[in-house]
């Protein structure tokens, strides 16, 4: 094994002006500090390599960080995340898992993910799937989520907005008032009540605690997910979701 990587601490340490502990009332000059820190930089320079593994090493610590910070908000809000009667609910109301999604009506990579999201709820018989609007995507999402969620609102079920769901995600074009109540009408909601339900204080309530939670979880981005105590950033693709699911389920990314 190399023996820089034993050198190294101690040599940042002098560069810095922190001697060792067998030494540490130890102090040194200007003129040694400039000769110290020529000498850290000397070493850099010949073994470069090694700032590829502090920084890999520092990713790897702010990564647990993370999580951790993830599975303390996830606990502290459990009963919002997977159970908030203002939520969408399909699958498996009594799965042993819960998969939830946080979406934007105009987020190109949601219109991806919905075919894997669709893909899980078909051939996972013990997933509960749980779908909140996060509209990020300017005043089109909002006013597309206001919509969905009147929609939601007369559908206990999810059946009727599943369909509303698949059609105005995956359609073309922008998604907004106009469209939104298109695909509502297409879908067979009662439109009248749709148009009062929208500036309904449910609709409010229910876009600010999925804001709120996903806002707590460091969500920068749509579409974005909770599975466990896992948050996931990104349209990651069926299979991390899979082995995401199964690390829920089982520990381990194959059940």
């Amino acid at each position: 094994m190399p023996s820089h990587r034993f050198l190294a601490p101690a040599l940042f340490a002098l560069a810095l002006g922190i001697a060792p502990v067998t030494a540490s009332a130890q102090s040194f000059s200007d003129s040694q500090r400039g000769e110290i820190e020529q000498i850290v930089k000397s070493y850099l320079l010949a073994h470069p390599e090694i700032l590829e593994e502090v920084s890999t090493e520092l990713s790897k610590r702010q990564a647990a960080a993370e999580a951790l910070k993830h599975e303390a908000t996830i606990t502290e809000n459990a009963n919002a995340i997977f159970n908030s009667p203002h939520g969408v609910t399909l699958g498996n109301k009594n799965g042993d898992v819960t998969f939830v999604e946080f979406f934007d009506y105009n987020c190109g990579y949601c219109k991806h993910a919905m075919n894997d999201m669709l893909t899980l709820l078909k051939t996972d018989p013990k997933l509960k799937v749980v779908l909140k609007e996060f509209p990020v995507l300017g005043p089109g999402s909002v006013e597309a989520a206001r919509v969905a969620v009147a929609a939601r609102m007369q559908d206990p079920t999810g059946k009727k907005y599943l369909d509303f769901h698949q059609k105005l995600l995956g359609g073309r074009g922008q998604a907004d008032k106009a469209r939104a109540l298109a695909v509502a009408k297409e879908v067979g909601f009662d439109m009248d009540r749709i148009e009062k339900d929208m500036n309904s204080p449910e609709v409010r309530a229910t876009l600010e605690e999925n804001f709120k939670l996903a806002e707590g979880m460091g969500m920068n981005g749509t579409p974005s997910y909770v599975i466990g105590k896992q948050v996931i950033v990104g349209a990651v693709g069926l299979e991390n979701l899979k082995e995401k699911i199964n690390t829920a389920r089982c520990g381990k990314a194959s059940c």
